[in-house]
């Protein structure tokens, strides 16, 4: 464990939680659990044992509009007092001079997270696989149960027309890139993206949107397989909640798959439900109508295409710095899955 990580002057917010958490003892020691492109995620541990977590925006390519430690903060804070599992917050910062940036404090939840097939082999039962695919859906339909009015969450973002803000937005980052590294890429993402805007479904209803709603950003009980916390509310939204399902099952990757988007998907591991049937979950617990759940899965493919494609031509181009080789194959192998994925499910649309 580092006792100085990345980002976070631990001698500063020991200063700093003198007065805004007195509960804990100094020194402080730090251990980063999650780092680099996206918000810095870092273990706090004090001197009496007791365990926090602290979450900042990252070093370095800090956009304008991302990662915004307050919005985070919000959302969570909001969700505490209902039955949908999060971290509790105890403090927000909005001083940058604290630490280098505004920053907020969370309680520390046990468990595991998911990332990986191996990882799931390791510390998970059988049995318990199938326990923390159905708690997943059941923690998504209790998110989308939310009353975002009644916990104050109405003004949060704009409730209408989820789908066409997101296919602009993406589209427009896309074009925003060096699209001439990944010509074949850049075709694929231009003609999905005109099919997507012709079919846009009618939005049911509006819900808090997680909008990266997947078993790799939970922590899990490995005994039990239960979700004990969501995590990473880094882009959530408010609208259609079918979102969060498309790409909770386009993101779900099963062991006889053809191509998939992720590289050693912690789903592909034995034990764990079907698509099909977290599908079917969902629609039970929700009463929604999930006829169009191909468009929203086609959807989210084709929304990871844009994204990883931004990482791949960053990389390609030499904007990152020198990149290992098995990690560009790495995300390759992704930005070519999603678009195939895209294209193919495209069609049939």
């Amino acid at each position: 464990m580092s006792d100085a990580p990345a980002g976070v002057d631990l001698d500063a917010l020991a200063r700093w939680a003198t007065d805004a958490l007195p509960a804990l003892t100094p020194p402080f020691t730090g251990q980063t659990l999650v780092g680099g492109q996206s918000n810095i995620t870092v273990r706090i541990d004090d001197a009496a044992g007791q365990s926090v977590v602290l979450r900042r925006p990252p070093l370095h390519g800090v956009l304008a509009t991302a990662h915004d430690m307050g919005r985070e903060h919000r959302i969570i804070s909001a969700l505490v007092p209902t039955p949908v599992p999060v971290p509790v917050t105890m403090a927000m910062c909005d001083d940058a001079d604290v630490i280098g940036a505004p920053f907020y404090v969370m309680s520390y939840v046990e468990g595991v997270v998911l990332e990986t097939a191996e990882n799931v082999d390791a510390s998970m039962t059988v049995g318990a696989r199938r326990v923390a695919g159905e708690s997943l859906v059941d923690t998504l339909v209790a998110l989308h149960a939310v009353d975002i009015d009644a916990v104050g969450l109405g003004d949060f973002a704009k409730r209408e027309d989820l789908v066409p803000r997101q296919l602009k937005r993406w589209l427009a980052q896309f074009q925003a890139g060096d699209t001439a590294l990944v010509p074949q890429i850049a075709a694929t993402v231009e003609r999905v993206h005109g099919v997507l805007a012709a079919r846009v479904p009618e939005q049911q209803g509006a819900t808090v949107v997680h909008g990266d709603f997947r078993l790799g950003n939970t922590i899990v009980d490995p005994a039990a397989g239960d979700v004990r916390a969501v995590l990473d509310w880094e882009i959530c939204t408010l609208g259609d909640p079918l979102a969060d399902v498309g790409y909770l099952l386009a993101t779900w990757g099963e062991a006889d798959d053809a191509v998939r988007t992720q590289r050693f998907a912690p789903s592909t591991a034995d034990g764990f439900p079907t698509r099909a049937e977290l599908c079917a979950r969902y629609a039970s617990g929700s009463g929604r109508d999930l006829a169009e759940i191909e468009y929203y899965m086609t959807f989210s493919w084709w929304r990871l295409c844009c994204i990883l494609t931004g990482v791949l031509t960053r990389m390609l181009s030499g904007a990152r710095g020198e990149v290992a080789p098995d990690v560009l194959e790495e995300f390759q192998d992704r930005v070519n899955s999603c678009a195939a994925l895209a294209e193919e499910h495209a069609a049939g649309l």
